[in-house]
């Protein structure tokens, strides 16, 4: 099994998946969420809590810009709608930063992550850059497991934030990496705060708070159909549920590679990874299947035509959303791009 390690050999084990999380349960925290940073509640030293609170990158996070499309939509009907919510605009350059912050608020509140104690998880890129940034405003250290595979862009930046990494077999993607970490955790739990954003309701609901209520206020409540890629599932989930609570017409479409082995960092390939326990597959009206060249034509498509310079995954993303918007007569279609393109300014098909 291919791993590059910095802390020497990990010791040996088998992954249990953890069981589904049910979303009642996370729809319950809600009002508790509002309230973390209340200082007579958490256990967690003070000066962390002000850290955050008082952080001027974390104010940046969210309130990202809603762009309609306008040379790649030329075919679509006058009375359909292609939106984009950008949110490579994040200070850490991705949706993730609103993940990020949710799981270590809640970690202060509960004394999870405290002073001697390093932040753990596995991660494609994008998460481990939002904790790493996170990290580097409080204080905390941050060790990320990600496949070896990563783009060169996103291994620099956590670099330079000061992460550590432990690079894991591609071939696996980010399912090796998250045996490995729960191997780590196992061996020595109080070493190590295990973030688990792929089990932690802290994710979808980071975008039950966020971004599916932006969402809705910027398109004043016409969506009709909501895009978004599936790898932890968190922001499908999050958004998904909070749009249709407030109209349940609002149609859920979810995008995965077409095959396990591809070049779309960070969505999954349902069908043969492990599946997150944040992740419903009830809630979601269809899955739509895109190639790894699709989405990089599309990517540089969008950087050529509309000026926006996003990531393979928005790539498939806005693939996935022109499929469902040509079938409209009429609509209002959002898709969300998780980053911006800069993480993959090295790769070759820019120039093709």
């Amino acid at each position: 099994m291919f791993r590059t390690h910095i802390l020497g050999d990990h010791v040996s084990g088998d992954y249990t998946h953890p069981d589904t999380i049910k979303w009642s349960e996370i729809r319950t925290n809600v009002s508790k969420y509002r309230q973390i940073g209340a200082h007579q509640r958490s256990p967690a030293p003070l000066t962390l809590h002000r850290a955050l609170q008082t952080s001027p990158v974390v104010t940046l996070i969210g309130h990202t810009p809603l762009v309609r499309l306008t040379r790649v939509t030329e075919a679509l009907s006058p009375a359909v709608a292609l939106y984009v919510k950008l949110e490579g605009l994040n200070p850490g350059g991705s949706v993730k930063d609103r993940t990020a912050l949710f799981i270590v608020r809640e970690a202060l509140r509960k004394g999870d992550l405290v002073p001697g104690r390093a932040l753990l998880d596995a991660t494609s890129g994008n998460t481990g850059i939002a904790y790493a940034m996170l990290g580097a405003v409080l204080g905390f250290p941050v060790l990320l497991a990600l496949p070896a595979d990563a783009s060169p862009e996103r291994i620099q930046i956590l670099r330079a934030y000061g992460a550590q990494l432990i690079l894991t077999d591609p071939a696996a993607g980010t399912d090796d990496a998250r045996h490995l970490v729960h191997e780590l955790v196992t061996t020595e739990p109080d070493r190590y705060f295990h973030a688990d954003q792929y089990s932690n309701p802290a994710n979808p609901l980071a975008h039950y708070t966020t971004t599916g209520p932006e969402i809705w206020q910027q398109t004043k409540g016409q969506i009709t159909h909501f895009v978004a890629g599936l790898g932890t599932g968190g922001t499908m989930m999050g958004v998904g549920h909070y749009l249709r609570e407030q109209n349940h017409g609002v149609q859920l479409v979810g995008v995965q590679p077409a095959s396990p082995q591809n070049g779309i960092e960070g969505l999954k390939h349902l069908a043969t990874a492990d599946v997150p326990a944040i992740y419903d597959p009830n809630l979601v009206d269809r899955i739509a299947v895109v190639s790894t060249e699709e989405a990089c034509a599309m990517a540089r498509r969008l950087a050529r035509q509309e000026g926006l310079f996003v990531g393979v995954s928005a790539g498939a993303a806005v693939v996935a959303a022109l499929r469902v918007a040509r079938k409209l007569v009429q609509g209002l279609v959002v898709a969300l791009l998780p980053d911006g393109g800069f993480k993959y300014a090295s790769a070759p098909f820019w120039a093709e």
